[in-house]
């Protein structure tokens, strides 16, 4: 009779698994915006997140600002990059070169998403042109099994979305979360949701996706709700009412610092919620301001774990409000 695996032999862990922090980040359009993106990022890095996303435009259109981001992150600072990657109007060849540029500079994390369909209509269709966000995961999982060797045999980590809110596109919730299942069995290890307006859209679309059998696990993506105009804005575009008591607050904000007051709240009830109801983690849409992104982060008291300083020796770690 073979002895018992260790893993069987311990006893089970009672320590549960830190509450995981990352947030977004978008290329800077010009030199004053670079500047404000930089003095965001410092202050973020002091939180210790898990990683920071940065978005790619519709097609690629920054890519080059956007690898420029990419790069910096991981020469200059402590943070790990999550890199958007859209595969609406690329072949497959023209996105495994750009797999394989993040995969040189050294991402080890990428979000693969199908992107906004151009407003003019899709246009004359390409050979080998990618339609779907599950074909871009299949694609990094080919590219990453051709570098192995590069990898030291490592995995990189495929993050994708999913929708609280039934998919302007979509012909039902339902069918949202066959795609969600439908991106797991291709490769993906995690999903962010899209961002959300009512505590219950993120705890039904989790109760949908385990009945269905998605496994990975879903990190709820909050805005800071402090901008009335940027609230009604996600609103038409998700297709979501937000709270009519949350805009009417708004509307009442007589100044900046007011109306943040009542977006931090309502996003830190939101956050809240999500974790009660089980997320492993909050993912922060910043719009490259860290104000409100630390304010939220603040109220919900979440603990980070510490990390020693770069060329430590010291394997300890402590943990530390955000």
């Amino acid at each position: 009779m073979s002895p018992p695996s260790l893993i069987q032999a311990s006893a089970p862990s009672t320590q549960s698994a830190p509450i995981a922090l990352s947030y977004e980040l978008f290329p800077p359009r010009n030199a004053a915006a670079e500047a404000g993106l930089w003095d965001t990022i410092r202050e973020l890095e002091t939180t210790n997140p898990d990683y920071v996303s940065v978005t790619y435009g519709a097609s690629g259109s920054n890519r080059d600002t956007a690898v420029d981001l990419l790069n910096r992150l991981l020469t200059e600072t402590s943070l790990r990059p999550l890199a958007h990657l859209t595969c609406v109007g690329n072949t497959a060849d023209e996105l495994a070169e750009i797999i394989s540029e993040l995969l040189d500079h050294g991402v080890r994390g990428i979000l693969a998403l199908r992107g906004d369909l151009p407003k003019e209509g899709p246009g004359e269709p390409r050979q080998g042109q990618l339609h779907y966000a599950q074909d871009l995961i299949e694609l990094v999982r080919r590219v990453e099994q051709r570098r192995s060797a590069l990898l030291c045999a490592g995995k990189v980590a495929i993050g994708v979305a999913a929708y609280p809110a039934r998919h302007p596109e979509s012909p039902s919730i339902e069918h949202d979360v066959e795609v969600l299942l439908a991106k797991q069995r291709s490769g993906a290890d995690f999903a962010i949701t899209q961002v959300f307006f009512h505590a219950d859209q993120y705890r039904d679309l989790v109760a949908r996706a385990r009945r269905a059998g998605v496994s990975i696990p879903i990190i709820p993506g909050v805005m800071p709700l402090t901008s009335l105009r940027r609230v009604q804005r996600l609103g038409d575009l998700t297709g979501v009412e937000p709270s009519q008591s949350l805009l009417d607050a708004l509307g009442r904000a007589d100044d900046a610092a007011e109306s943040r007051r009542v977006g931090v709240a309502a996003t830190v009830d939101l956050a809240r919620a999500a974790l009660d109801a089980g997320a492993p983690g909050i993912h922060l849409y910043t719009f490259n301001e860290h104000a409100a992104a630390l304010e939220v982060l603040d109220k919900l008291e979440l603990l980070r774990p510490g990390r020693p300083p770069v060329g430590s020796r010291t394997s300890g770690s402590t943990l530390q409000p955000a």
